[in-house]
């Protein structure tokens, strides 16, 4: 008999953020997480997949490959995955895909490409609350079973403990970061770029449980593409706003930008005048506009003609720790299966970059000290019958192990940006990369140590 997928409901009561405790430490489990924001309908578990690709030399001619062999599925339409792709694509593999110096340090020893073919995964409907199980129908009771079981034992046991070993040490200091900006300004001046996203780096080193990490990190951020992947050599942890390209089984495509941030105000008086300011300041609709123009020209590669649109420019969305300027734009694909071509026609994320894009890449690579690794990527699904959704990998942390299979212990990174252009502020700039980080590093930093806990 041949091998097919099923999906069946299945009596969990728990978030899928919370059931994930139970597989947290698999090598390829990941967790595609809304953290209950309104914004998303689908939280997704993918674990054991029958094969992984981590080589991404032609990634996109790969991945399409693998998802033609995924079986048959047979059950409820509406559910987002029917087996398919998950995982995470770092900002490097755009080198696959474009030729491009290599000038920065590339000092995080992890494949450039992490993704899994997964025949199984269990989705919760964040409207109703129901769970679904896919996978293939020999494995259904014993799959349920194990689910079941995990939600026995994550009601019971003791939440994990994680630590920073060190303070966080930055790769820029305000001075070097000053140099840098001069020099992104004098290509702005040489017509070399429009604009021109300029990253820091923060490490430390940590003792305990990334997953721990993560779910001190969600708690305080609440951002709707959210991610969790452990791998065998590290894991990263997305906190991210932002959604790179969506796509529906009939080929509707949607890429929502983030350009401009303003941070947070406890008064509430002041807050809202924050988020009124962002809104009309010319400089961040300006800056949205030129990557707004940028993806409605890669979305064009792949869609209908006329079917690119711009429904909502310049739209406010808040969180905790900042607002942001984000538009929607949309288009229809020339043909249904072109859910991995286009992923690869338009990465890395052109918010993330800069525009021109290449040239904008090449000058990050001149100017930021170290590679980017997962910042900047994207994390996402693509589903056999052609339903995708895929995240800008921003708020985005990578965790190495400092010995291959001890996973507690070892060294975490996080990055912030922002947009450059012809009338930035050098201060303003560089305070904005704090403001981006502003519930992440300092709520790792507030973890105690667990002697300290008693």
């Amino acid at each position: 008999m041949s091998l097919k997928l099923v999906a069946v409901k299945i009596p969990i009561k728990l978030t899928l953020a919370q059931l994930f405790s139970y597989c947290a430490s698999e090598p390829w489990a990941l967790l595609l997480d809304s953290c209950n924001n309104a914004q998303a309908q689908w939280d997704m578990i993918f674990r054991q997949p029958v094969t992984t690709v981590t080589n991404s030399q032609a990634w996109p001619q790969q991945l399409a490959q693998a998802l033609a062999q995924v079986p048959a599925y047979t059950g409820p339409d509406f559910l987002p995955f029917q087996g398919g792709l998950a995982g995470a694509w770092s900002y490097d593999c755009g080198r696959a895909l474009e030729q491009l110096p290599s000038l920065a340090t590339a000092d995080i020893e992890l494949p450039d490409l992490s993704v899994g073919v997964y025949h199984q995964a269990l989705m919760q409907q964040r409207s109703s609350g129901d769970t679904f199980l896919l996978a293939p129908a020999a494995q259904v009771q014993q799959l349920t079973d194990f689910w079941l079981t995990a939600q026995q034992h994550c009601q019971q046991q003791t939440p994990a403990s994680f630590w920073l070993a060190g303070d966080w040490q930055a790769n820029m200091d305000a001075t070097s970061y000053a140099t840098k900006f001069a020099q992104v300004q004098a290509y702005l001046r040489a017509g070399d770029c429009y604009q021109v996203n300029l990253a820091q780096r923060f490490s430390a080193s940590f003792q305990g449980s990334t997953w721990a990490a993560y779910q001190a990190l969600r708690s305080h951020n609440n951002a709707p593409y959210s991610a969790y992947m452990q791998l065998p050599e590290g894991a990263l942890l997305s906190l991210s706003p932002e959604r790179f390209l969506a796509i529906s089984p009939a080929g509707d495509v949607e890429t929502k930008p983030i350009k401009g941030t303003r941070p947070r105000h406890p008064d509430p008086a002041q807050d809202q005048l924050l988020a009124d300011q962002l809104q009309q300041a010319s400089k961040d609709r300006a800056e949205n506009v030129m990557i707004v123009d940028l993806l409605r020209n890669d979305l064009s590669r792949c869609c209908l003609p006329d079917s690119v649109k711009v429904p909502r420019l310049f739209a406010i969305e808040s969180y905790p720790a900042v607002h942001h300027l984000v538009s929607t734009v949309v288009g229809k694909l020339a043909q249904a299966n072109q859910g991995l071509q286009l992923l690869g026609q338009c990465f890395p994320g052109g918010s993330i970059t800069g525009a021109p894009k290449i040239r904008a890449m090449e000058v990050i690579e001149e100017l930021e000290p170290h590679r980017r690794s997962y910042y900047c990527g994207s994390f996402g699904y693509f589903s056999q019958h052609g339903q995708a959704d895929t995240s800008i990998a921003i708020r985005t942390l990578v965790a190495t192990h400092t010995q291959p299979g001890n996973s507690h212990s070892g060294t975490i990174h996080c990055w912030a940006g922002g947009g450059l252009v012809a009338d930035s502020e050098c201060a303003s700039e560089y305070q904005e990369t704090f403001d981006k980080v502003a519930r992440i590093l300092p709520v790792l930093s507030a973890l105690p140590k667990p002697e300290a806990q008693a």
